[in-house]
């Protein structure tokens, strides 16, 4: 590779933004969405993004909005400037030498640099992970008012629109009991036409998921995401084994180490595929990549992400070749401000992904200059 081409500047933005109502989850309540973007200009002009957003500031995980910001414009960004953007695999690695942790600031840098470097071969990001063998993806949505009727309205309307047909519940705030009955009038109302699906966000034991999957099971539930702690994947087996509901891993997995173990112990039946929790485009490749040998079925996993981790996981995500559960790409519709020029396309319950090069969009630099925390 020649010298001549070069990272001229890597730049981290906060972008808050509302969201369209209050969304519920057992570890926090959002009221906005604080994005966090980054941008990498090279030499040759070329300007290319990634994002690294997390949900309800340190209550989900151990990296902030504010700690990303930190991370990548002290530490990573100086290991960056000044080195060839095309060399994609060689960066970070260096960033992973030097860095521990930091999943989600590694996943916005590495999404950056991969939307650059398709962008200069002039081709879609999917091309680099060897290809889409689908279009479009489809896309559940969630419903976490908390409040039953309105999630039934709200659900009624989504399939009225053909924008979604799958729906995903977000409970573990109440008693199981009480869950269990929220979710299950939502289903009597739906009955077939579409799928409806918890997530605890760990909040049971063991034993209370054991009965919530029995009552669930009970009440037409398709699926169970994480009913309980991240940590105790013996747990997590033991609610695969029990064989009532299928069961997904999701805050279990950072990346391929914990998918080889929790593969190897099946104590999974889904992997929810994060881009993030992976600590990138890659590594998110490589959890895929895991589950599929394992005979673990796929789901494309959201940290809620603005319409550039959305897209990049949907680049991703297009190139498995098993998508059994389909996905949850729907950040950018929970938020009430658009930072793209033209928003993302969803219709007929799926996500059409974008044929132009990288992630095949372009931001709205006047919007996001308004919504700049820093502005």
């Amino acid at each position: 590779m020649s010298s001549q081409l070069s990272i001229v500047s890597v730049e981290t933005l906060l972008v808050d933004v509302p969201t369209i109502r209050a969304h519920k989850l057992s570890v926090a309540t959002m009221n906005h969405q604080t994005l966090v973007l980054v941008r990498i200009t090279a030499s040759d002009g070329i300007v290319s993004w990634g994002e690294g957003t997390t949900i309800g500031g340190l209550a989900y995980g151990e990296e902030s909005p504010q700690s990303i910001k930190v991370n990548v414009d002290t530490y990573v960004a100086p290991l960056l400037v000044g080195e060839d953007p095309r060399a994609v695999a060689r960066l970070m690695a260096q960033v992973n030498q030097r860095i521990q942790g930091n999943r989600f600031a590694k996943c916005a840098v590495e999404t950056a640099l991969y939307d650059g470097q398709a962008k200069r071969l002039g081709v879609p990001l999917s091309e680099l992970f060897g290809g889409r063998v689908r279009e479009s993806i489809p896309v559940a949505w969630t419903l976490a008012s908390g409040d039953t009727r309105r999630d039934i309205a709200e659900a009624e309307r989504m399939l009225e629109l053909r924008r979604h047909n799958v729906f995903k519940l977000k409970i573990g705030l109440r008693s199981v009991k009480d869950d269990v009955a929220h979710v299950a009038a939502i289903k009597r109302a739906l009955g077939d036409m579409a799928s409806v699906r918890i997530d605890a966000n760990q909040a049971w034991s063991v034993t209370e998921a054991l009965e919530g999957l029995r009552m669930l099971a009970d009440a037409g539930i398709d699926m169970a995401e994480q009913p309980i702690a991240a940590h105790d994947k013996l747990g997590l087996r033991r609610l695969t084994q029990a064989n009532i509901l299928p069961v997904m891993a999701d805050e279990a997995l950072h990346g391929p180490r914990d998918a080889f173990e929790v593969a190897s112990t099946q104590a999974a039946d889904i992997f929810a595929v994060k881009i993030n929790q992976s600590g990138g485009l890659r590594g998110a490749a490589q959890v895929a990549g895991i589950a599929q040998a394992a005979g673990i079925a796929l789901y494309g996993g959201t940290m809620l992400e603005g319409a550039v981790g959305t897209l990049a996981s949907a680049q991703v995500f297009s190139t498995f070749h098993d998508l059994a559960w389909g996905t949850e790409l729907f950040g950018p519709l929970l938020l009430t401000e658009e930072i793209l020029v033209e928003p993302l396309p969803y219709r007929d319950f799926s996500l059409q992904l974008p044929t132009r090069p990288g992630l095949g969009i372009e931001i709205d630099e006047a919007k996001l200059a308004r919504l700049r925390r820093d502005r």
